[in-house]
């Protein structure tokens, strides 16, 4: 695993900006996120880089708060275009996502990429229909759709799971990722730090903890 150290480029504010949306979105706060969302917009994240984080939610959260954040989302650009604001639209995917066994197998290459080594385990031989979700939904129909940078996507991630009490694991586990997609010890600290400012210290907590717990099991690999 590449193992950052703590010096590095602060986020941009289009990053800062989407750790609340993520978080306050699996969360399921949606007053709240209406404002994180109007603050990510003036901060430059285009509409659909926001849309495509608020469906990322579901993998996550699930459905109900992704659906329901998405509906924020539309509520709150209907309102600004009324006033006369021009939020910038953003780019759409590249190329259309891959269907059946190529998504399977784009998705599986991809998730390889992300983690540093095929995922395999007693869990997914005990439940493979879980491991094919992850493959071709997660890690192909998601993040085969390239107008979201992989960076962004594990920011996004990140803040989503330490908004979910016990997903510690899964929280540690995309720590690791993060780093491996070149995120930094320092730019994840920041993470924490945004999240403790605007959503809640819970969250900073345990992104603290899982980012202490991926850099000791770094540092013993």
């Amino acid at each position: 695993m590449r193992v950052s150290k703590n010096t590095s480029a602060p986020l941009t504010a289009q990053q800062r900006a989407i750790i609340p949306v993520a978080s306050l979105a699996a969360a399921g706060h949606i007053d709240k996120l209406s404002i994180a969302l109007n603050d990510a917009l003036d901060a430059g994240v285009s509409v659909n880089e926001a849309k495509e984080i608020l469906v990322q939610v579901y993998p996550y959260a699930g459905f109900p708060r992704s659906l329901n954040a998405l509906a924020e989302l539309m509520k709150v650009t209907e309102a600004r275009k009324s006033r006369g604001v021009q939020d910038e639209p953003g780019r759409e995917p590249s190329k259309p996502v891959a269907t059946g066994t190529e998504l399977l197998n784009a998705g599986t290459a991809n998730q390889t990429k992300l983690v540093g080594t095929p995922v395999k385990g007693a869990l997914f031989e005990f439940a493979p229909a879980v491991d094919e979700y992850l493959k071709a939904h997660l890690f192909g129909a998601i993040f085969e759709r390239d107008n979201v940078t992989w960076q962004l996507r594990e920011l996004a991630t990140v803040s989503m799971l330490a908004a979910i009490p016990g997903a510690e694991a899964q929280l540690q586990s995309h720590m690791r990722i993060s780093m491996n997609v070149g995120l930094t010890e320092g730019q994840l600290r920041e993470l924490a730090q945004t999240l403790h400012e605007q959503v809640d210290p819970q969250n900073a907590r345990r992104a603290n903890e899982a980012l202490d717990a991926a850099l000791r099991a770094g540092a013993k690999a």
